[in-house]
């Protein structure tokens, strides 16, 4: 009959329906077991990935949602965490465990009124939980710390503000505000790598914060890091293209950056005068910024001395190493051009001075070695200079023949064997050395 079917088709439908379900748990305790095996060998994305598909199984398990919370906070994401143990409270909202956690990611976080209703309502439950009256009292001096550091930077005592501030940071290291005025505080007293430290987390414990961006590559502009100045400035456009300020950085950095880079392509092909000339491009394009004006003269010192034209180097140089007066590579490239110019003396104390601020650098210790050598071969007689000739001029061009073109054998004036080639002794008449002849010429105008 009709009544018959419709029965048995309902106890089918029902086993179904509870076969299903049981199969559904079965799967969920299964992803929960291979999530808790996961997490105690430290496979937590592993993890994470068994526990999502545990919530969807069952969106109503208030542990589920704990565990999951647990995972987001082993692998730092606090953030995270927060709206999985707010749902495991709001399923079960006498679930303690839950509630602590939650409060002490708050007070992390500098959240002091949220984080007191959850030690609260922990201690409502439990009067003698030491965890949250512990964290209650924590809470208490974050406050009171925290009001300190305001009245101190109100009063100008940054440094100050700074000590006080080390304490409100160690009990919540999430809180954004807190390293946004510690930042400040040093970037008033001039310290902006102190700054950069307490800015750069700022980008991530708040959401969408651009701004912190923007001051990360100006500072990291300022201290003349302009490749890492455009990476911090791109992530601001990153959450708002069209953001003006960022945009506006952006142009200038970026334009800065191509013709920096653009100029050290051309030094390292050796291509000096493009070089040259993109370094005085962006001293035009950056001519306010201290350190980049300072970086382009340096390396156009470097190009000039590369170059041979010791003079012209010699004026730019000196005028960078007044600008930055222990920079070694600017004094190795003077050195290097007062050589060319035959300043030997010079070029030792320029490699002395370079070899005090850094004593370890091979090239400053071989070129000091070789200035010297120089300095003491110029100190001998030099019959270059006698015959008002460059070292580098061909002899045979200015009239003389080596042993190999005529074998006579010349001898110097007397006594020249007593005293030898190179004396500092003053001699009656100049010489020339054995293996250099005189070839004869008639007398100009003879």
């Amino acid at each position: 009959s009709k009544c018959e079917k419709s029965g048995v088709g309902g106890v089918i439908a029902t086993l179904s329906a509870a076969g299903l379900l049981a199969s559904g748990q079965a799967e969920i305790e299964n992803h929960l077991e291979m999530g808790r095996k996961l997490l105690a060998a430290g496979q937590l994305a592993e993890a994470l990935s068994h526990y999502h598909s545990a919530v969807e199984g069952d969106p109503k398990n208030y542990l589920t949602y704990y565990k999951r919370a647990t995972i987001y906070l082993a692998m730092g994401k606090f953030r995270s965490a927060l709206p999985d143990l707010s749902k495991a409270i709001e399923l079960k909202p006498d679930f303690l465990a839950a509630r602590l956690q939650r409060g002490n990611i708050l007070l992390k976080q500098g959240n002091t009124e949220q984080a007191k209703q959850d030690f609260e309502a922990v201690l409502q439950s439990d009067p003698g939980h030491k965890e949250a009256q512990s964290q209650l009292a924590r809470l208490t001096e974050l406050e009171v710390t925290m009001q300190e550091a305001r009245a101190a930077y109100q009063r100008t005592e940054y440094a100050g503000a700074i000590g006080i501030l080390e304490r409100v940071v160690e009990i919540s290291p999430w809180d954004p505000d807190a390293k946004e005025l510690r930042a400040e505080c040093h970037l008033l007293l001039g310290d902006y790598g102190q700054a950069i430290l307490d800015l750069k987390p700022t980008t991530k414990l708040r959401a969408d914060n651009r701004a912190a961006f923007l001051k990360l590559s100006q500072l990291y502009y300022g201290l003349g890091e302009h490749e890492e100045a455009l990476a911090q400035v791109r992530e601001c456009l990153k959450l708002d293209q069209d953001d003006k300020a960022c945009f506006a950085h952006y142009k200038q950095v970026k334009k800065l950056s191509k013709q920096l880079e653009s100029a050290e392509e051309h030094v390292r092909a050796q291509r000096y005068e493009e070089a040259i000339d993109k370094y005085k491009a962006a001293m035009k394009t950056e001519p306010q910024v201290e350190v980049y004006i300072i970086k382009a003269k340096a390396r156009i010192c470097h190009c000039l001395s590369k170059s041979k034209r010791p003079q012209e180097a010699i004026d730019v140089c000196t005028e960078a190493h007044q600008r930055d007066p222990r920079n070694v590579f600017i004094l190795r490239d003077r050195a290097e051009a007062y050589i060319l110019n035959e300043e030997f003396q010079r070029a030792v104390e320029d490699y002395q001075e370079a070899k005090e601020f850094d004593g370890e650098n091979e090239e400053v210790k071989e070129g000091l070695e070789r200035a010297q050598k120089l300095l003491k071969q110029s100190r001998k007689r030099d019959y270059y200079k006698i015959l008002g000739i460059r070292r580098w001029v061909s002899l045979t061009s200015m009239g003389f023949v080596t042993p190999t073109t005529q074998r006579e054998d010349v001898s110097g004036p007397p006594g020249h064997e007593e005293v030898g080639i190179g004396t500092t002794e003053p001699q009656d008449a100049p010489y020339f050395p054995s293996e250099f002849v005189p070839l004869q010429h008639p007398v100009a105008g003879s």
